[in-house]
């Protein structure tokens, strides 16, 4: 089951079915439909910089922070992947500076957090052309605005 926790999303409609579409296809292409437990936060950047300061020691705000988990959750006797959390404020900027829709960010970031779940790094170059690989095929899985 995909949760959805949104602290920050009063002025941006985006569909919760489709941020969790585009999590349970991450899902289903990176691990050939194995299920697995995993929460979204859609927050700001203020929070995202917290995280980002006290888990990787950078003192700014970031896009999108995964911290993946390897548990089995007694609710629901499901792997428990991890959580994501996202910046609304970072996406709506890079929205602005790639010419896209702030729709189409958010999902580019819930696939990206997803594969960082499941695995999936960008800190070498064959690293990163897998993950980016992996998140066009995903991404063409889901409908654009």
């Amino acid at each position: 089951m995909i949760f959805l926790q949104v602290e920050l999303l009063k002025d941006l409609p985006l569909p919760q079915a489709l941020l969790e579409r585009a999590a349970q296809e991450t899902l289903e292409f990176a691990q050939s439909g194995k299920q697995g437990d995993l929460s979204i936060v859609l927050t700001g950047d203020e929070a995202l910089q917290r995280l980002n300061h006290e888990f990787m020691g950078i003192d700014a705000p970031t896009d999108v922070l995964s911290f993946p988990a390897d548990f089995i959750d007694p609710d629901t006797s499901q792997p428990y992947l991890g959580d994501v959390i996202i910046s609304i404020p970072r996406a709506k900027a890079q929205a602005f500076e790639n010419g896209q829709s702030v729709q189409d960010e958010v999902l580019l970031l819930v696939v990206h957090g997803v594969l960082h779940l499941l695995g999936y790094d960008h800190a070498l170059p064959e690293e990163k052309e897998q993950m980016w690989a992996a998140q066009a095929a995903v991404l063409s899985r889901l409908p654009r605005s």
